[in-house]
């Protein structure tokens, strides 16, 4: 929750339904064991704890973008494969503590921003246009779709791990 910043209309509607997804992953890995959030219990090499630091490095980083666009998104020199799964010495907690970290930032951000407009353009990538910006608002839209989908991704795996579900 944002300390001392009253948020309303659309910056709540995006800010509810990011945290919204948010909870749904968080909850994907309630009473796991650390090995049950490193482990791959499926062919591809994505595991629960992968998961929960991939989304918090991607929230981040896209944090950053508006702020100051894509050079300050490039900011973290972690190889991407590292990006992606626990680490020796990683815990599930400590990846949570640093997911809701991420999350405070975010929110803090987005209630403070002067306009939900700013735009910065996209990093070179061949997944986004070439010479296309991003508002803060569409930002925000891309990390509620991201968190959605990595939320699915969560729920398979831990159906995989141990049977149970978020939902149902």
């Amino acid at each position: 929750m944002m300390t001392g910043t009253l948020t309303t209309g659309e910056r709540a509607d995006l800010l509810e339904t990011l945290a919204k997804h948010r909870f749904f992953l968080r909850h994907t890995v309630r009473e796991l064991t650390d090995e049950q959030a490193a482990a791959h219990p499926t062919v591809s090499q994505l595991s629960l704890g992968g998961l929960i630091k991939h989304v918090a490095n991607t929230e981040g980083a896209w944090a950053r973008f508006i702020v100051g666009g894509a050079e300050l998104m490039a900011k973290d020199a972690t190889p991407w494969d590292e990006q992606h799964r626990m680490m020796p010495g990683e815990t599930l907690a400590g990846l949570l503590d640093r997911y809701e970290e991420v999350a405070r930032t975010t929110d803090e951000l987005v209630a403070t921003l002067p306009d939900l407009d700013v735009s910065h353009p996209l990093p070179v990538a061949p997944w986004f246009e070439a010479g296309k910006s991003w508002s803060a608002r569409r930002v925000l839209l891309h990390l509620i779709a991201e968190t959605s989908q990595h939320a699915g991704h969560a729920d398979i795996l831990r159906e995989s791990i141990d049977g149970a579900k978020s939902m149902g």
